[in-house]
């Protein structure tokens, strides 16, 4: 068995699995050796002996052979260690169908050595030339220019418009999507935190993203819902953002009961947990002040539900996305009007097949 190598600049990446075996980083970590030092590899002396040097040069040159062979047989010995952690703990249940990515942080020579074991195995590895960094590099530099080369439709709306169940529908009907709140775990509000599951790193959800964006079509539009600077924690690159502010938008327009029958229906997890709600509310206080925030916090102590939706639609979320939506989307005055009758899934399946005809 062979091992397949990719380059870390590499953009596709057509794995079965897309495996990357971030703990055989870390278990294989060690320190890398400062570049004046003779062990690292590479490394060339800048300077020559002189005649009367050249004696002592050979010895020093042995003892530092005898160094980096002893230093390589302890880091043989440590990975030789680790694959077989790895091979009796993680790998044993795995298919002979499973296909890992393999890397190392700059280098590749502990990732070389396990994806050689793997191979041998039988699995199909592949090794990420350059490692995560050359990877890393990559990413950033592909987002600097990949979001200015599509299409986008933006979903506008006041909150519990629907924004995110459309998206959802859209992308059952064949339409192409960008869920950027699904990639950043979160629903862009104070209140949008998901339960029991924290958000990606940055890095992480730039991943993401610019995995999503290389598998989309430049000749067919995106469809993506409006969003601010950060999504929870999670930034946008500058280039989607603008993007994204120059684009034709779609306004949504639900009634006011079904909106909230949307909100409470999406964000039952806090009627669940009236405390987990009250906490987040007082990240408010600062903008509404202590008397309007903890009569919302009654609300929810009391489970009033419907009334603490309608107070927080009305003096909180519809003022700000007002302003925010005038002051950052150029072409909202233009947009599409898209009204949809009910919190239904069959009134949003409707919708989004209308809206995935136009061209």
């Amino acid at each position: 068995m062979c091992v397949q190598k990719w380059p870390g600049s590499a953009v596709f990446l057509n794995f079965q699995v897309f495996a990357a075996i971030s703990a055989l980083t870390y278990l294989f970590k060690s320190k890398p050796p400062p570049r004046d030092y003779p062990g690292a590899p590479g490394f060339q002396s800048a300077e020559r002996p002189r005649p009367e040097n050249q004696k002592h040069s050979g010895l020093v040159k042995r003892r530092h052979i005898m160094k980096r062979m002893k230093t390589m047989l302890l880091g043989a010995a440590l990975v030789a260690s680790n694959i077989a952690i790895h091979l009796r703990s993680c790998f044993a249940d795995r298919p002979r169908e499973w296909t890992p990515l393999v890397y190392c942080w700059r280098g590749g020579e502990r990732s070389a050595a396990i994806a050689h074991v793997m191979a041998r195995v039988g699995w199909r590895v592949h090794q990420l030339e350059g490692g995560y960094r050359a990877f890393r590099r990559m990413v950033v530099e592909a987002l600097t220019t990949l979001p200015a080369r599509f299409r986008y439709r933006v979903l506008c709306g006041a909150t519990g418009s629907g924004k995110s169940r459309l998206l959802r529908h859209l992308d059952r009907a064949g339409a192409q999507v960008l869920d950027l709140e699904s990639l950043a775990a979160h629903r862009g509000s104070v209140l949008g935190g998901l339960p029991d599951q924290p958000q990606p790193s940055q890095k992480a959800f730039e991943t993401r993203l610019w995995w999503n964006l290389r598998r989309l079509d430049p000749d067919r539009p995106v469809f993506v819902e409006s969003e601010s600077r950060k999504i929870g924690d999670r930034q946008l690159p500058e280039v989607l953002l603008e993007a994204m502010r120059g684009s034709d938008c779609v306004s949504l327009e639900l009634p006011a009961p079904e909106r909230i029958r949307l909100l409470r229906d999406e964000y039952r997890h806090y009627e669940q947990g009236p405390e987990r709600l009250c906490q987040q509310l007082s990240c408010l206080t600062a903008l509404h002040g202590h008397t309007r925030v903890e009569r919302w916090k009654a609300l929810a102590q009391g489970a009033s539900w419907d009334a603490l939706v309608s107070c927080l639609l009305q003096e909180h979320y519809d003022p700000v996305y007002r302003r925010s939506i005038g002051n950052n989307y150029r072409r909202i005055d233009q947009a599409v009007c898209l009204p949809i009758n009910s919190a239904d899934g069959s009134d949003f399946e409707q919708a989004a097949r209308q809206l995935a005809q136009i061209p």
